[in-house]
């Protein structure tokens, strides 16, 4: 290999890993100065549960990486949120890969007045709703706000 090459190559990688890394600290700063990190739940003193509600929560790690932590009580996941963008409504429209899933979906999340938070859409990457206009598709019902745990 030329040295030329060489240069390129380590430029290149040195590039990757430098753009990584401001990804990750750029969309720490933006869940962190939207107000998303910590724990929320529909009821805070009730315990974790599938149909009652979980205690979802979103941290940031050492390593700049933003994760999202489910815990439904009987069973937990943490899942690697890959962006978040803040629309010019505020909308906070984040996207979480679930490796359990085999898919990344998208979710938006609306920080309401009185600092509950509300889902305002989720779905899939194909497109496929289960939240639509601040409703669940299946049922029609509005979604719950959930109140900051912490």
């Amino acid at each position: 290999m030329s040295r030329c090459s060489s240069r390129w190559i380590a430029a290149a990688v040195l590039w990757i890993a430098l753009a990584s890394t401001a990804r990750a600290e750029t969309l720490a700063v933006t869940v962190e100065q939207w107000g998303l990190l910590g724990s929320w739940a529909v009821d805070c003193a009730a315990r974790p549960d599938r149909d009652k509600g979980a205690l979802l929560t979103y941290e940031i790690r050492k390593d700049g990486r933003v994760m999202y932590r489910r815990n439904f009580g009987d069973a937990r996941d943490e899942n690697e949120v890959v962006s978040a963008t803040v629309n010019a409504e505020g909308l906070l429209n984040v996207m979480v890969f679930f490796p359990s899933l085999h898919q990344t979906r998208e979710f938006g999340l609306f920080l309401q007045e009185d600092g509950s938070l509300r889902a305002i859409y989720n779905r899939s990457e194909r497109g496929e709703y289960t939240i639509r206009d601040g409703k669940y598709v299946a049922t029609g019902t509005p979604t719950l706000t959930q109140q900051r745990c912490d």
